[in-house]
């Protein structure tokens, strides 16, 4: 605890230096505010630094050693890569509470290997059929953003369950009870609370958390139980002993769909909308990937309703007539930097103004016109940054038909990456949105605040219909990005995604052009510095090294905004025959194979 402390004050010490300009150097650094999108994401709970785990047979990364050591456990026992995640979700719902569970949703992609098929289900969660586009304004105005938080109006169905239900019949090799074993096991037994979720816990307080939610964090006088102390959940054990006996029906019907119903309907400040019949009529969809070719590689990722698969492949393919470096010795080169920046100002505005659940939102199919990117291409200029980036207008759309979004985002997502032995595939990116979501607690598991994903104004200043606005049964748009890599032979190369709300884009293309370009091995990618923009400034995550890039990227006339860019990047890369898995240093995560 004390050294994890010191870590976090060294840390904030040096943020005091950048974001003030105590230091000599950073003169003439401004300390810009993040994107008015931007929301505080899950705090910084200091550095931890991982080895490169390497295996010759399977690899599972997850941001909790517990939950990757489950994953592993039923590897060991022959299961494949979807029935490994399903235990590690189900664990981390357990010992990372504050960012997935039951109560929340998931996207995941997963490769067949013997099929050479990829397929990518979308688990997110839908509003109830009550909501209507006017949820999150009162008076005609938007209501204060961790009101709606902390409320019923912010739950969403909880898509999870259902996800890894279907994802088992289609793709599971052991029997569906044993994947619940572990996270049974260490929920009766109980499980040390980690240095992460203790200082979160303290970081947030009680506030905004339902009675049931504080009294299982905290103790009589308000306090969370400390670092070490051996948390149990009955709860949680009885909720999955019963999905394991009557599968996913056993949560979307009966005594837990009951709980999650009066959660939502007996919420703080505000009452939710949900009812047994909205989990009744939840269903997984089966979603067309988004692929794109990059240098020799092919990526693929997740449709909308995420953002993260399309932008992520037109920030690749907006850089790729450039040369951002052939070796480790280019990694984090400025010219790099400021390039994949740019790229990422224009995905992001086409990305705020198109992308929305696709069953109520027409998106543009142009957005990875090759013709359409090499235009936006050429709006880079390799030497200066550009005033403004604004969305462009994909082939056959007037984009007038779309209002300005006014969408904010918080983070508390999960990220967990598995290759079994015969080479199948998971990339799943799971989340109950903010950190501990909405605060309310029912059955063992919070329950997500995924609706605040919607933008709380439904029209623009223009009249404009807004693309993400709320609207009964639809899913929010989302920032998350799983990922998966094919080589030129068409095997997969790596698994990953990261947690971080708006920024996830920039965290996974961090990697990726680490991975790709910089040719770094797993863990070494995911050390690098965080960087990009989501808007206007170019957000740096805090170190030495990174003041002197501030430096050289302002005279690019970039608008520099230094911060702890706490992203969670998990992933498994194949080369040479070997497995390499990597984990995220900012968080407690581990990376572990045979």
């Amino acid at each position: 605890m004390k050294a994890m402390g010191m870590k976090a004050t060294l840390r904030g010490a040096l943020l005091s230096i950048v974001v003030f300009g105590i230091a000599l150097p950073l003169h003439g650094v401004r300390a810009e505010q993040p994107s008015a999108r931007q929301i505080e994401p899950e705090a910084d709970t200091g550095h931890t630094n991982k080895d490169l785990a390497t295996g010759k047979t399977f690899m599972v990364s997850s941001a909790n050693a517990a939950a990757s050591e489950a994953g592993r456990e039923i590897l060991r026992a022959g299961g494949s890569a979807v029935d490994a995640a399903i235990a590690i979700q189900l664990v981390l719902g357990l010992v990372e509470p504050q960012s997935s569970g039951l109560g929340g949703g998931a996207f995941l992609l997963h490769w067949d290997s013997t099929s050479k098929t990829l397929k990518t289900y979308d688990g997110r969660e839908t509003a109830p059929a009550a909501a209507r586009p006017d949820r999150f304004l009162k008076d005609g105005r938007p209501m204060n953003f961790n009101t709606a938080v902390q409320s019923g109006l912010s739950i969403g169905t909880p898509g999870l369950v259902r996800l890894l239900e279907h994802a088992h019949k289609a793709h599971g090799k052991l029997p569906w009870a044993d994947l619940f074993a572990p996270a049974i096991r260490i929920a009766r037994n109980g499980f040390e609370i980690s240095n992460r979720l203790y200082f979160l816990l303290r970081w947030f307080g009680p506030t905004g958390l339902s009675p049931e939610a504080k009294a299982y964090f905290f103790d009589g006088n308000g306090n969370p139980f400390p670092i070490g102390h051996a948390l149990k959940s009955p709860a949680y054990a009885a909720t999955l002993e019963a999905i394991a006996k009557g599968g996913a029906d056993a949560f979307y019907a009966g005594p837990i769909a009951e709980a999650v119903v009066a959660a939502s309907t007996h919420a703080t400040n505000v009452a939710g909308d949900l009812t047994l019949a909205d989990l009744a009529a939840y269903k997984v969809v089966e979603r067309p990937p988004v692929c794109v070719p990059y240098r020799t590689y092919r990526i693929c990722g997740m449709g909308p309703p995420s953002s993260g698969g399309i932008a992520v492949a037109q920030v690749l393919k907006l850089i790729e007539r450039f040369d951002p470096g052939r070796g480790p010795g280019d990694a984090m080169n400025t010219t790099a930097l400021h390039l994949v920046t740019e790229a990422e100002r224009l995905a992001y505005a086409d990305r705020n103004r198109y992308l929305a659940d696709p069953d109520f939102v027409a998106v543009p199919e142009g957005l990875l016109d090759e013709g359409y990117l090499a235009a936006r291409s050429a709006l880079i200029d390799a030497a200066k940054a550009m005033p403004s980036a604004e969305p462009g207008t994909p082939p056959g759309l007037d984009k007038r038909a779309f209002g300005v979004d006014a969408t904010l985002e918080r983070a508390g997502t999960s990220h967990i990456s598995v290759v079994d032995a015969a080479g199948n595939t998971v990339a799943m990116t799971t989340t109950i949105e903010g950190a501990f979501g909405s605060g309310m607690f029912a059955a063992g598991f919070l329950l997500n605040n995924q609706l605040t994903d919607f933008s709380f104004a439904h029209t623009d200043s223009s009249g404009a219909p807004i693309a993400n606005r709320v609207e009964g049964g639809k899913r929010p748009r989302s920032t998350m990005a799983p990922i998966i890599v094919f080589d030129d032979k068409g095997e997969v190369f790596a698994a990953l995604g990261s947690p971080g709300g708006g920024r996830i884009i920039l965290y996974v293309v961090k990697t990726l052009v680490a991975l790709i370009d910089w040719k770094l091995d797993a863990q070494a990618a995911i050390d690098l510095p965080n960087f990009g923009s989501t808007g206007d400034t170019l957000e740096l995550e805090i170190g030495w090294s990174t003041i002197w890039k501030a430096l050289a990227l302002k005279s690019y006339g970039h608008s520099i905004s230094p911060g702890l860019m706490n992203s969670g990047v998990h992933t498994v890369v194949r080369r040479n025959g070997s497995l390499e898995g990597g984990a995220d240093p900012r968080r407690e995560g581990a990376a572990l194979g045979d």
